[in-house]
């Protein structure tokens, strides 16, 4: 396999080189702006409106890889770890916040061109995007982004971009195990109004047992600006999908069969259909060139019907809510400073029910439903006030100070138990001051020195905070932690060479303990403190071989050390051992090549370190590395038409690996504990894209 890998990458090589000369009285404007658009290392955040700069994913990068999730691209990144499960089942993590939540992701606050994706309680789902329609991802690792909630783990920002042009595009990809998928955007634009209306088509039979995937998905992004003062935006996303699941497996499948799904989900044929929108409204009003106003409006729907061994749990939530910022640059010392001002309620409600489930009544056809055995309505509700100034305090020296409020509540209503059995009640959490301060120095234009102080926090869910009896804990509260990080970005050799380096330490009490109970049942317990503490080191150099020809080789790694300070789970004491669920290490490294006639060439390997299973430190993952690669060739095929075919494998040395975990497992009866999520083996894809210019 080493063999096949190095003549893969010599025989691209040899194909970049042979074509070095060609087209070459047009090349160096065009190796310009690719060395433009590929940087990642953003020095100043113009979406988050941090002073300091923060990583960032563009379209190319998302390019690199497969059109089906962001899991791969994202991946890319120090300090972030997307475990997948499946195209259904992601859990995001950063620095090492988020890695204990059982299922989904909570810590980390998510918006799609500011509108805010993460529900009331703090659960994000990364998989209600279709990549295709994503421009970029600012990735704000840390509580430092006051206007963004200052969860533990950060926010992400993703944008869809403002179209340029009027065209038609139409993409379509097929792979492995039936993947099917199509994309088709109509896209218009002029000095009033831009249009992007999208729909994608995605099905897979899947790997594993069990595991066949089909979702449609409708998107629009439209933008009417009457004059130079004001600008509307409307903003939907649809999405509908039904995905089986196979769920975790222990050692002996993973190592034996990773085919193969969970014993008793394959026999209850269990899946999730789910059903979900997101709908904005923005207006931006321009009341002079240094001060203005975006206001959105939106309102959130989800329905759901999963059929699982232990029950069936359908249910639907409504949400909505609004958002407010001004901003206000001003004259300060004769430099120019800037305050920010705003505001984002949310509510939503959510109306839920488990029934029985009788699939082992059923003659082999799956599941049925039986009894109800419950049936709740909640009522969440979030407000965060924030507020934050930048100022010039010296020659290349800025300062930002920024607050934010957060004022969080629960109400639980259950319908279905009468009398003392009822379990309904309310919870008011203590409103939490969240500072952040930031300090810029910028040496000259090709070095910067950062560095950063703030307070964070991660509210429990609704059903965290419920017993196994359905009884609100009024004790539990949310973790809370601090953290300090320092970094610089360097650019060297004529801007060739972007580096950035950043040393993070935050400290988190009160941490959030699920205890696993059951198979459905968890005891949430402020049980703990940890210490997260790591280095995390991105670079990438654009090496312009010939006017032809660019390479841009890169490497992104991050090296922590993620551990409990002190937590006693009952008579066990693990104080000291390594925080579950973080891989110690990650390390990212590729390269892209990109040629004027329109060949391009990606490859990337991704190196994951051992991760604890358990918080006794008794089992660990096995490191693993993963190879990827990817070819195309973009080609203009008159005025009006654009051709473009690529084709990519992963997994290139079709290894054996996990590419999700499960903490803590148990085993039931006399099964094995199942922790382990099978990643896929070797899988091939390709695709072919049409743009007809209008």
């Amino acid at each position: 396999m080493k063999k096949k890998i190095i003549t893969v990458f010599s025989l691209a090589a040899l194909l970049f080189t042979s074509l070095s000369s060609v087209g070459q009285d047009k090349q160096t404007t065009l190796l310009d702006e690719v060395i433009v658009s590929t940087d990642s290392l953003s020095i100043i955040s113009k979406d988050s409106s941090l002073i300091i700069g923060t990583p960032v994913v563009n379209r190319q990068q998302l390019d690199q890889y497969g059109p089906t999730d962001v899991t791969w691209a994202l991946n890319q990144l120090p300090g972030v770890y997307m475990l997948s499960g499946g195209m259904n089942v992601n859990r995001i993590t950063m620095r090492g916040v988020g890695a204990r939540t059982p299922y989904g992701s909570n810590k980390v606050r998510a918006y799609l061109n500011d509108i805010p994706v993460t529900n009331a309680i703090g659960e994000t789902s990364i998989e209600i995007f279709d990549p295709e329609n994503i421009d970029q991802v600012e990735v704000i690792q840390g509580p430092k982004a006051v206007n963004y909630g200052t969860n533990l783990g950060g926010a992400l920002l993703f944008r869809s971009g403002t179209p340029s042009g009027s065209y038609i595009r139409n993409s379509f990809t097929t792979g492995s195990y039936d993947l099917i998928k199509n994309t088709t955007n109509a896209v218009y634009s002029d000095k009033k109004l831009s249009v992007n209306a999208g729909y994608e088509h995605l099905e897979t039979k899947g790997y594993r047992e069990n595991s066949a995937y089909r979702r449609n998905a409708v998107f629009l992004n439209a933008t009417y600006r009457p004059d130079s003062k004001n600008a509307f935006t409307l903003l939907l996303n649809q999405i509908n999908y039904n995905a089986q699941i196979s769920s975790s497996i222990g050692r002996t499948a993973l190592e034996e069969n990773p085919r193969q799904a969970a014993s008793n989900w394959l026999e209850a044929q269990g899946y999730k259909n789910s059903r979900s929108t997101l709908a904005g409204l923005s207006y931006t009003h321009r009341f002079s060139s240094e001060f203005r106003n975006t206001t959105s409006v939106f309102y959130t729907y989800l329905d759901h019907y999963e059929p699982r061994p232990f029950n069936i749990l359908t249910g639907f939530t409504n949400g909505y809510g609004i958002r407010s910022t001004f901003r206000k640059d001003f004259d300060f010392a004769g430099q120019k400073a800037t305050v920010y001002l705003g505001t984002e309620l949310y509510k939503d409600q959510y109306n839920w029910q488990t029934i029985e489930n009788r699939y082992q009544e059923n003659n082999g056809n799956g599941s049925l439903e039986g009894q109800q055995l419950s049936r709740n309505k909640e009522y969440r509700s979030q407000v965060n006030l924030f507020a934050s100034l930048s100022l010039p305090l010296a020659r290349g020296l800025k300062a930002q100070v920024g607050l934010n409020s957060n004022f969080t509540s629960y109400n639980f209503l259950d319908h279905y138990h009468t009398g003392e059995d009822n379990t309904s009640a309310s919870r008011r959490f203590d409103p939490i001051v969240a500072p952040s301060l930031n300090l810029d120095y910028q040496y000259d234009s090709n070095l910067r020195f950062y560095a950063n102080v703030s307070r964070g926090f991660s509210f429990p869910g609704t059903e965290e905070t419920l017993t196994p009896e359905g009884v609100i804990n009024p004790d539990l509260g949310p973790e809370k932690g601090m953290h300090y990080e320092a970094g610089s970005h360097i650019k060297l050799w004529k801007e060739r060479l972007r580096l950035s380096v950043a040393a993070y330490l935050m400290d988190i009490k009160d941490l959030l303990v699920a205890q696993r109970v059951g198979e459905d049942q968890y005891i949430g317990r402020n049980a703990g403190k940890t210490e997260h503490k790591g280095i995390e080191v991105s670079a990438e150099y654009h090496w312009a071989v010939s006017r032809s020809l660019l390479l841009i080789p890169f490497i992104n790694t991050s090296i922590n050390d993620h551990r409990f300070i002190r937590f006693r789970d009952g008579d066990n004491n693990h104080s000291g051992n390594n925080l579950t669920g973080v891989p110690d290490n990650k390390t990212n490294a590729g390269l892209r090549i990109i040629h004027r006639s329109g060949l391009y060439f990606y490859a990337n390997y991704q190196h994951i370190g051992e991760i604890p299973l358990t918080d006794a430190n008794n089992l660990y993952t096995d490191p693993y590395g993963i190879a990827n690669v990817k070819a195309g060739y973009k080609h203009t095929l008159s005025e009006k038409f654009i051709l473009e075919i690529s084709g990519g494998i992963n997994n290139l040395s079709d290894k054996n690996y996990a590419q999700s975990v499960l903490i803590n497992a148990v085993g039931f009866g006399n099964s094995e504990p199942r922790f382990y999520y099978p990643g896929l083996p070797r899988n091939f894809y390709g695709g072919i894209q049409f743009r007809y210019l209008l």
